[in-house]
């Protein structure tokens, strides 16, 4: 069995680590520079890296890591410098373990994830109590691939790309703010994050009981979107008035 570690990069992007003796397999690594400190760091050797999604903060550092690793890179196909390309439904036999890839277009048309075993790397689809913008890809996708992983038992770790959990916590608390659930997380993040910490990852059953991107079946949410669009009415339009309120919120 695996373990993992988040390795900060930019101003809050993580690159996700897999461990399994001295061999490590990295996640989205969009700079170079902290991972291969990482692997100094821990003595380890990088055997395989995976890859979400095409934006650059997730693959920027692949050129300098090839210099240094000759080894498979998974992903999209047309992504440059992945090697071995993935589709929905795969299987990847890596670290003993299998590694299944999921797709959740939305974020980008292209976006997969990663479930390996009970650890879900989602990349930029779903994040801590938020879900990422839609840019190329579209709305009923992108609330189509949050429904399918939040399908994903309770227990299931989720290991998103960045430390956003503070600023969408306020917004969850905006869209419910009778939720305890969500007044009790932001509580666990602000002790976490005023001592350097990071909020993830985090867990399905958390994300299902917080996230209003995960919850637009629930009265109070859609009460609330429907503030902003009246006429709103199925789980997509619920979804789509959040997420555009999202993009303007402060």
């Amino acid at each position: 069995m695996f373990s993992i570690s988040a390795v900060p990069c930019f101003n809050d992007n993580y690159i996700w680590v897999l461990q399994q003796s001295r061999e490590a397999i990295a996640v989205d690594p969009g700079d170079a520079a902290p991972l291969l400190a990482h692997l100094e760091r821990k003595g380890l050797t990088l055997t395989a890296i995976l890859i979400t999604h095409r934006h650059s903060d997730h693959i920027g550092g692949l050129p300098a890591l090839a210099e240094h690793f000759a080894i498979p890179v998974y992903g999209p196909g047309s992504i440059p410098g992945v090697t071995h390309p993935v589709h929905a439904g795969n299987s990847l036999a890596l670290l003993d373990s299998t590694i299944q890839v999921l797709a959740s277009p939305g974020h980008t048309h292209e976006h997969v994830s990663y479930l390996a075993c009970d650890t879900l790397f989602c990349g930029d689809t779903l994040f801590g109590a938020g879900c990422g913008r839609v840019f190329d890809g579209n709305m009923a996708d992108m609330y189509a691939s949050l429904m399918r992983l939040a399908t994903l038992p309770a227990e299931t770790l989720v290991c998103c790309a960045h430390e956003y959990t503070q600023s969408n916590l306020q917004f969850a608390a905006a869209v419910e703010p009778q939720n305890d659930a969500i007044a009790s997380r932001i509580s666990d993040t602000l002790t976490k994050r005023a001592v350097g910490q990071p909020t993830v990852p985090s867990t399905m059953g958390l994300e299902r009981a917080t996230n209003p991107f995960l919850r637009c079946n629930q009265p109070d949410v859609i009460a609330a979107a429907r503030q902003l669009t009246p006429e709103a009415s199925t789980p997509v339009e619920i979804f789509t008035t959040l997420r555009n309120w999202k993009n303007h919120f402060k």
